[in-house]
């Protein structure tokens, strides 16, 4: 999980409790467009030095990170539950395909990542600030677009708050079933009898909704490091039991079924993206243009991850084959002490950076929506955590409602990531250069960003709809025996 400053910028939107601004919502920014306008006019002499004004040089940050902190918080951001699901994912595409379909999405994602900064640069010269956030440079770029863009400009805040609500909520739901699919898996070996993974569900319900109580994530981020360091040891111990037993082919499907393939690019999807940290940890750098290009910060980071996910699932599907759960840890040795730690130490990570996860979601609801309603209420503090409990609540009952990971990882992935991470981008882009780029290269940024964001729609629609019957499927057809 990143960092506490970014995770709070991560829905891009920090203006929390702690009293920390670091950039403005979309809802007030042209307010915010103006006033920045008038205090940069005297010191730049008019308009026309869009190319003299450098958002990077404006950029004030109080503690800026350095480019191996950057990298460091980008791969805690892509390194969830989400690669634990990973074997699962190869298993539904065939190891063939698995390995070739990861490395191709990452490619994808990582180009769209590229997009967005280069979007968001190149509308903080065009605005004179200094940054902006994800839901600010879409309208921002749709505004510049041509007359269809500008009309759904003032609308494109509210959908890309919805998409990275649903997600973050979503999050938080693989959490909660994450959590307490692990402690059933133990509990039920030494209890000798299965229970009802939506117990523990219940049990863990009262500390979630406390962690989530805490209001300024200062205090949060010590846990976000126990995390990180419990996560790297579990992993460790899991790429252990994958190559303990020789690796073998056998009865293992190269090609996966064509039905099932939708599961797998909504689950590396969820995986791979940490669309929501991306401006925001560009924002917070030192060097920020260290963060594109050929070498820089961004590419590290995917090159690594997607090396990674393609292991872990690569391995985890050739070692479990289709006995595959999903997540890995449960395919772990029940009879084994160290097999049964790292459930428990990964149950544990997962479960204190719930909060930081939710604080997202929270952010969204409380700051860009509720609290306008509430904003002279005495009872303000009230209403907040009011707030707060509620969507613990809602994350809670979804999870008891379908607790099936692996449908629910590619359910949120096809949903929210194929338009914030690939089909949102491509159309920011092209609106951005609309009346920039003439003649060939127009068409040719027009044809390619057609392509991108029908792989981001045809993704979505195909993918949600193949997650979702398939929990229908598990929910009505095996009843309480399809629980994992």
């Amino acid at each position: 999980m990143s960092s506490s400053k970014t995770r709070s910028n991560s829905a891009n939107h920090g203006h929390s409790n702690s009293g920390f601004v670091p950039d403005d919502s979309g809802a007030r920014e042209k307010a915010a467009f103006v006033i920045e306008l008038v205090e940069k006019r005297p010191s730049n002499g008019g308009s026309k030095d869009t190319q003299e004004y450098d958002p990077y040089l404006h950029r004030e940050v109080t503690h800026p990170t350095t480019n191996n902190e950057t990298l460091i918080h980008l791969l805690k951001g892509s390194l969830g539950t989400g690669i634990l699901a990973m074997p699962m994912a190869f298993y539904h595409a065939g190891y063939v395909v698995g390995s070739i379909g990861t490395i191709l999405i990452g490619l994808l994602c990582t180009y769209c990542i590229h997009m967005l900064i280069k979007v968001e640069y190149e509308m903080c010269k065009r605005k004179k600030v200094p940054s902006l956030n994800y839901p600010a440079v879409a309208e921002a770029a749709l505004s510049d677009g041509p007359g269809w863009c500008r009309a759904v400009a003032p609308i494109i805040v509210h959908v890309i708050n919805t998409f990275l609500l649903i997600y973050q909520l979503g999050t938080c739901c693989v959490y909660v079933v994450f959590v307490a699919s692990n402690i059933k898996s133990i509990v039920d070996y030494y209890t000798e009898e299965a229970t009802d993974v939506r117990l523990y569900m219940l049990i863990i319900l009262l500390p979630l909704i406390l962690i989530n109580w805490v209001r300024n994530l200062k205090y949060l981020a010590p846990f976000s490091t126990i995390a990180n360091f419990i996560t790297l040891i579990s992993f460790g111990i899991i790429l252990y039991y994958i190559f303990r037993e020789p690796i073998s082919f056998d009865g293992l499907q190269a090609v996966g079924k064509l039905r099932d393939f939708p599961l797998f690019f909504g689950t590396v999807l969820f995986a791979l993206e940490a669309i929501g940290v991306i401006l925001p940890l560009e924002n917070e750098m030192k060097t920020p243009k260290a963060f594109g290009g050929p070498i820089g910060v961004l590419n590290k980071a995917m090159i690594v991850i997607v090396t990674l996910y393609v292991g872990m699932g690569l391995f985890g599907y050739v070692n479990y084959g289709s006995e595959v759960l999903g997540s890995i840890t449960l395919n772990l040795p029940p009879h084994e002490v160290l097999g049964q730690c790292v459930k428990g130490m990964l149950a544990f990570a997962i479960y204190i950076t719930h909060g930081l996860a939710c604080y997202v979601a929270i952010d969204i609801t409380w700051n860009d929506y509720m609290f306008k309603r509430f904003a002279n209420s005495r009872r303000k503090i009230f209403w907040e955590y009011v707030t707060r409990t509620i969507l613990v609540l809602v994350t809670f009952l979804l999870a008891v409602a379908i607790p099936n990971l692996e449908l629910f990882i590619s359910l949120f992935g096809a949903l929210c990531l194929s338009a914030l991470g690939l089909a949102f981008p491509a159309w920011m882009q092209t609106a951005c250069y609309w009346s920039e780029r003439k003649g060939m290269a127009k068409v040719m940024m027009v044809l390619k960003n057609i392509v991108i964001a029908a792989i981001g729609v045809v993704g979505l629609v195909v993918g949600t709809y193949t997650s979702i019957s398939d929990i229908i499927a598990t929910f009505f057809v095996e009843g309480n025996e399809g629980h994992h």
